[in-house]
């Protein structure tokens, strides 16, 4: 019923910039709470981004993980039910498969488990 498409995964160089699209269907974007993470290869699913929940009405709160603070922003259109992740400054490290993820309850931003709906991920790949 509710689906979630990313788009705009690539390969470029380090020190580049990269904007992932999440397309959100069968619901409004504005009843959940979004939220972006990552899982590069053999590592576990980490938190990239969020929402708070407050922001669903409000302009609200967005949070980040230490290692993307300063260069990722999170962002949002309810008009397009799209929510962004824009990437400046990557780094190798970067590397990994995209997901955006929504939730519709409160809930903890950072777990994964927190979030009901995932989309199919989109690959990011940063050369040094």
């Amino acid at each position: 019923q509710v689906q979630l498409v990313e788009s705009g995964g690539g390969l470029l160089q380090a020190g580049c910039s990269l904007r992932l699209s999440c397309a959100v269907s069968g619901r409004s974007l504005s009843r959940y709470a979004m939220g972006w993470f990552r899982q590069a290869p053999g590592k576990e699913r980490e938190f990239v981004a969020a929402f708070s929940w407050s922001a669903n009405w409000s302009a609200g709160n967005t949070y980040y993980a230490d290692s993307v603070k300063g260069r990722f922003t999170i962002s949002r259109d309810n008009a397009k039910n799209t929510v962004y992740l824009q990437m400046n400054s990557l780094k190798p490290e970067d590397t990994a498969v995209y997901y955006c993820a929504a939730r519709d309850s409160s809930g903890s931003y950072y777990q994964p488990l927190s979030y009901r709906y995932w989309g199919q991920g989109t690959q990011v790949t940063v050369s040094s």
